[in-house]
């Protein structure tokens, strides 16, 4: 297993002061904060350079974790997800526990268990959701790797990951759906 203990360490540190990290995720890279401080969610907007009227993506570890910040998920969703064969953001309704500012006007949230080793390790270690959302300005190309992401970006993050900067192979977003009654409505 490759050490990324550093980079959990020093992420902690910035995520427990209301910092933003730039990370490697499940997918592409991303840049994350605490999920449930309103101002680090500011924070990452203002980065993006996005509306705060667009909802952002949130990262938990496991089932359990993200029954903490749903009020009522539909149970065949996490069948789903287990078969999925890519990466799956699921838009639930009914957030609770994150921050104002993340939640979407009608009260939905896009979460992703994340399977990817160094984000369950820091999620779990960090013991609350972190922001995802692509290391980019609001309506730039997601950078397919760390090699594509800006310095402008680079330079707002309070910490860069040094675990997987050297990857060059393209990695994609998630595949984005909603549960509605028991039916599945894919958005990306």
């Amino acid at each position: 297993m490759i050490d990324f203990n550093n980079d959990i360490d020093k992420c902690l540190e910035v995520l427990h002061r209301g910092g933003v990290i730039l990370y490697p995720t499940d997918t592409i890279w991303g840049i994350g904060c605490d999920a449930t401080n309103e101002e680090a969610v500011a924070r990452v907007y203002k980065i993006k350079k996005r509306p705060d009227t667009r909802a952002l993506i949130v990262l938990v570890a496991d089932e359990r974790e993200l029954l903490k910040y749903v009020a009522h998920p539909d149970p065949t969703v996490f069948d789903y997800i287990e078969n999925a064969d890519r990466p799956t953001t699921v838009i639930f309704d009914g957030a609770i526990g994150l921050a104002d500012n993340l939640v979407a006007s009608d009260g939905s949230i896009g979460i992703r268990i994340c399977k990817e080793d160094f984000c369950r390790h820091l999620i779990k270690r960090f013991r609350k959701p972190i922001v995802s959302t692509s290391a980019n300005i609001s309506g730039e190309t997601s950078p397919a790797n760390f090699g594509e992401v800006t310095n402008e970006i680079k330079e707002k993050a309070d910490y860069v990951v040094q675990y997987r900067q050297d990857e060059r192979s393209a990695c994609e977003p998630s595949s984005i759906i909603k549960f509605k009654n028991g039916q599945i409505e894919k958005l990306r």
